[in-house]
């Protein structure tokens, strides 16, 4: 695997993680944690936040490495 994909991977799997954990805690007085797990739409937001952090986080912050980098 190259270096590029290993650190979109990194780098854009965490900020999925802690964005899913942000709106669990965010949404945790209306909806108790357990309601909010059991729900099909938790995985999807989840599934959605980590593919977006990998591909589009991930992708422009190793464009901004790489620029860095070069200068």
């Amino acid at each position: 695997m190259s270096e590029r994909w290993k650190y979109q991977i990194k780098t854009g799997g965490i900020w999925g993680v802690f964005m899913t954990v942000f709106n669990v805690l965010f949404d945790i007085k209306e909806i108790p944690f357990s309601e909010q797990v059991a729900t099909p739409n938790f995985y999807i937001r989840a599934a959605a936040y980590i593919a977006v952090g990998i591909f589009v986080l991930g992708y422009f912050t190793w464009k901004s490495k790489v620029k860095q980098q070069n200068r």
